[in-house]
């Protein structure tokens, strides 16, 4: 099969497409033909290992431990392993398994879910990650009917599926933080108000949330405390500063230790999301309903991942990027989508 795959930890020039041996499924998983997998940041840290906890978490010291990039999944069941009861070979889904910048992957039963039906593959793929950090991280700032949201980074992956989950959770209000061009997506998809950071402070106090999103930012947590209401909640989603062996996650840190001595009863919370299966089950209702929507910047093929990976790093792409596999001829479009 041909497959994206790494030897050494660096730019996305070492990626390389290459013919590899189809995986075979053990127990608990299913063979995937893959259809469409999606890109989001962590590919990129995984691809350069940084940082540098990464490589002592099991991912590889020296080099990477799982040759074939890709994590999010959309495809159709080739085959299935021992002790698989949920799925047959035929059936369309989604979700997340190791190595899906390839035509054949593996995923774990329990890390996969039916495709829905108004969905394409390339839409699919790009929902799984994005979409659950999203909405655990709405859930870790105890979100309730009626209460106002400010999600920092609105555009991106996660950001978009946030202000829809937001809206769909029962939000009153959600003001969304990008840039000028980008902010008629964001309220098309629900945002009451936003905001463009290049022109005004989203965190100078004169507006105050019970719920305030930071997602792959830098700000400092006391500027970030200033936009939050009296017991409103701070969840700092990723980050992305030059830190080499922890990155962005030392304002997650520093929240975890402040947030008891805080004023004003705020809560300051870090998220380290996982997907789980009630989770797609749930995201899967959301979309069918029609309250949720993935949002496809740039569909690449397979050979052009470090393209993609390119344009995802200079910050330009609006919701996902979609990396297409196989076409199956069940109606996968081309180009740029948006929505």
């Amino acid at each position: 099969m041909r497959a994206v795959v790494q030897d050494v930890y660096g730019p996305p020039e070492v990626l390389r497409l290459e013919e590899t041996e189809q995986p075979v499924p053990g127990p608990g998983e299913v063979l995937l033909r893959v259809q469409a997998a999606g890109l989001d940041q962590g590919v990129w840290h995984l691809m350069t290992g940084t940082p540098y906890a990464l490589r002592a978490a099991g991912f590889g010291l020296r080099a990477p431990r799982q040759r074939v990039r890709g994590l999010d999944v959309a495809g159709r069941v080739e085959a299935v392993g021992p002790g698989v009861s949920r799925f047959r070979a035929g059936d369309e889904v989604y979700g997340t398994c190791t190595g899906s910048f390839a035509e054949y992957a593996c995923a774990k039963e329990d890390e996969l879910a039916p495709r829905p039906a108004r969905l394409t593959p390339e839409q699919a793929a790009v929902v799984t990650i994005s979409a659950t950090t999203a909405l655990q991280a709405l859930r870790a700032g105890r979100l309730k009917p009626g209460r106002r949201v400010m999600v920092i980074g609105a555009a991106g992956g996660v950001g978009t599926y946030a202000v829809q989950l937001a809206k769909a959770l029962g939000a009153a209000h959600v003001t969304a933080v990008c840039s000028a061009p980008k902010a008629d997506l964001v309220r098309s998809l629900g945002a009451d108000r936003t905001v463009d950071y290049t022109r005004e402070d989203p965190t100078d106090g004169v507006h105050r949330y019970d719920l305030v999103l930071d997602i792959a930012g830098n700000r400092p947590l006391h500027r970030l405390r200033r936009a939050l209401a009296p017991g409103g909640t701070l969840v700092i989603v990723g980050g992305e500063t030059e830190g080499r062996w922890i990155g962005g996650h030392d304002r997650q840190l520093r929240a975890l230790l402040l947030s008891p001595f805080t004023r004003h009863r705020h809560r300051l919370r870090g998220l380290a999301s996982t997907p789980r299966p009630e989770d797609l089950r749930v995201l899967g209702e959301l979309v069918e309903s029609g309250a949720l929507t993935p949002v496809v910047d740039r569909t690449y093929p397979l050979a052009e991942v470090p393209d993609a990976i390119r344009r995802l790093r200079e910050g330009h792409v609006r919701g996902k990027i979609a990396i297409r596999v196989q076409d199956d001829g069940d109606g996968a479009g081309g180009g740029t989508a948006t929505g």
